[in-house]
């Protein structure tokens, strides 16, 4: 435990001091937030809607900075920590190179914890804006969203071939994702046959989800987005236990 926590302080501070999670994981998020605020406001999310369109938007921005970390930040670290040799040096000593991914892991997911609190921190006081439905059920769902998209993470960073083919593999997924799956460009002001195409993407079936926790809608509307990502979760990480590469 007492080596976990030192490795766990120094790669924090490595990763703070690289920056790039701090932007797209905690900045980000927030800039997004404060965009939908100035334009759409304590505006009803539709003529006669009891909650706005802030509201049902939240949880699809939460959803930001574990798309960084989990489809951007842990796959690349991976493939480049196996490229640079770093996960088979540790395999060489006491310290098992599986506890330096789970500290990284934990670090994504420390990002993510932050950025949700610093979300409804500023989305309360600027907007007032409410969790309508059960916080339980809305961080059960953050966090099945949460596994499902670390899941992919971690079978792409365990098979991509170096660092480049992890970081092509990743940007496939990750921008369109965060684009069009609800968490940066709201779903609701999509087309239809836009609607119909993105409802394939495993993070907008996760954004649903979070969504009918935000807004108090009946669990049972949210059946298929949680068998998907479930699905999509058990899959992955058998994947990724079964053809995960050291070296």
């Amino acid at each position: 435990m007492n080596t976990f926590r030192k490795m766990l302080k120094i790669e924090g501070k490595l990763s703070i001091r690289d920056m790039n999670m701090v932007i797209f994981a905690i900045i980000m998020p927030v800039v997004v937030l404060i965009i939908l605020g100035v334009i759409y406001g304590n505006k009803p999310a539709f003529n006669g809607a009891q909650y706005t369109f802030l509201e049902q938007s939240f949880g699809a921005v939460s959803t930001i900075a574990i798309c960084a970390g989990g489809l951007m930040g842990l796959p690349i670290m991976i493939s480049e920590y196996r490229e640079r040799k770093i996960l088979k040096r540790f395999q060489v000593t006491p310290i098992s190179p599986g506890i330096l991914l789970f500290v990284h892991l934990v670090i994504y997911i420390l990002y993510s914890l932050v950025s949700v609190v610093i979300l409804w921190i500023v989305a309360k006081l600027a907007w007032k804006v409410q969790i309508r439905g059960s916080l339980f059920t809305f961080l059960v769902g953050w966090s099945l969203v949460l596994l499902s998209m670390f899941s992919i993470g971690m079978l792409v960073g365990g098979v991509a071939k170096n660092s480049k083919s992890a970081s092509i593999i990743a940007s496939l997924l990750y921008f369109p994702m965060l684009v069009f799956s609800g968490a940066t460009l709201p779903y609701e002001v999509m087309p239809v046959p836009m609607q119909k195409v993105v409802d394939f993407m495993p993070l907008t079936q996760g954004i649903k989800v979070l969504k009918a926790a935000t807004l108090g809608i009946e669990v049972e509307s949210t059946f298929i987005p949680v068998i998907v990502m479930v699905i999509i979760a058990t899959v992955c990480i058998a994947c990724s236990i079964q053809y995960f590469r050291w070296e």
